[in-house]
């Protein structure tokens, strides 16, 4: 992608500033977990976040017009494990088993039911087919390939986050969609009934035979466009089966809401953490790896595994810095880190992966 192509892409993203309704209550009295405020009409974080102001926009245009930035060398391919259908069904029904699709789109096998999370199956996390943030490798398994799907979560509307392609494709093969408030109404744009999707405020949830499912806060933004900044929530999940207990943090700066998920939820089996896309620029909406690492923490997570990297190159860093760091990081605090290869299944209760994968570039 040319620096002018980035540049444009750059530009474009910095201005971003009747459903079946979740059920469940909020606790009376208690801040911490009320709906997600909104001010004028638009959703806010708890702490408010500093809005872009147009020179800030110009300064950022700028360094992606003039700074450089490090993807795969193309001649070494990314180690990728291809999945086919016949080894999900294989796994057992009576465990939680994960599989990396690549950046923070995840397939599970909860209690024998299929869900996804994030899915992002195109080739740019972009509004253009022709520019944009290209993904290194492909997704190991298409969505042509996968079984039924009981269940999609989404996290919040961001292109790397919300593929309508996928979604499109997913419409007619998924039961479910469990969706931030407002994102409903984009789903139903794009052709998925009404009688499918569930929408969300924070600290709601739903529950059935295979999960207990929350809704919990993030401090990050969301839109689409240029005129539909924050008018969608974003947030972070809860996924409570009886083999065991994950979290996925979706987007987010860092912030108190960890430890109070924590507190209410914990202690997590695992952590699914953003840790990538991180600068100065932005240093409220995206966490640096050693923040990660902190908010796994707080979370009472036991271990922890780097989501958000190794599939697009969304900010100034190299695409393998949140790894080496956020390894450097857990070992320091005596974290246990889990790096599975795109495509490798993973099962809760098991030994669980810590390879090195991106060391071979990196070094």
């Amino acid at each position: 992608m040319t620096r002018l192509t980035m540049a444009a892409l750059a530009l474009s993203a910095l201005t971003l500033g009747g459903v079946y309704m979740a059920q469940g209550s909020f606790a009376a009295g208690a801040a911490e977990y009320a709906p997600a405020p909104r001010e004028g009409g638009k959703f806010v974080n708890q702490k408010p976040t500093e809005p872009s102001s147009f020179w800030r926009t110009v300064e950022i245009f700028w360094r992606f017009l003039t700074e450089s930035r490090t993807d795969p060398e193309p001649e070494n391919e990314l180690p990728m494990q291809t999945l086919a259908r016949a080894q999900l069904e294989q796994l057992s029904d009576n465990q939680l088993h994960i599989v990396k699709l690549g950046h923070s789109s995840l397939l599970l096998k909860v209690m024998g039911e299929y869900w996804l999370i994030d899915p992002v199956f195109s080739e740019r996390a972009s509004p253009f087919s022709f520019m944009g943030p290209k993904r290194f490798q492909p997704t190991p398994i298409t969505i042509e390939q996968l079984p039924p799907i009981a269940k999609v979560l989404i996290s919040h509307n961001h292109y790397d986050h919300l593929d309508k392609k996928a979604v499109a494709a997913l419409a007619d093969k998924t039961e479910r969609f469990l969706v931030p408030l407002n994102v409903d109404t984009e789903l139903r744009d794009w052709g998925v009934a009404e009688e499918k999707i569930l929408a969300f405020d924070w600290w709601q949830e739903t529950e059935d035979k295979s999960a207990r499912v929350t809704f919990t806060p993030t401090q990050h933004f969301s839109g689409r466009g240029l005129g539909d900044a924050n008018e969608a929530l974003w947030g972070s999940w809860v996924i409570e089966t009886a083999a065991g207990k994950i979290y996925f943090s979706g987007d987010s700066g860092y912030f108190p809401g960890f430890k109070t998920i924590g507190e209410r939820f914990g202690p997590f089996d695992l952590t699914m953490i953003e840790t990538g896309a991180y600068d100065k620029d932005w240093a409220e909406i995206h966490m640096t790896p050693e923040e990660s690492v902190a908010a796994h923490i707080d979370l009472r997570g036991r271990v922890m595994m780097p989501i958000h990297n190794g599939t697009f190159n969304l900010a100034f860093h190299t695409w393998y810095d949140p790894l080496q760091r956020a390894t450097a990081e857990a070992e320091r605090r005596g974290v246990s880190l889990t790096t599975p290869l795109v495509g490798e299944i993973m099962t809760l209760g098991e030994e669980l992966p810590a390879h090195q994968w991106w060391q071979r570039e990196a070094l």
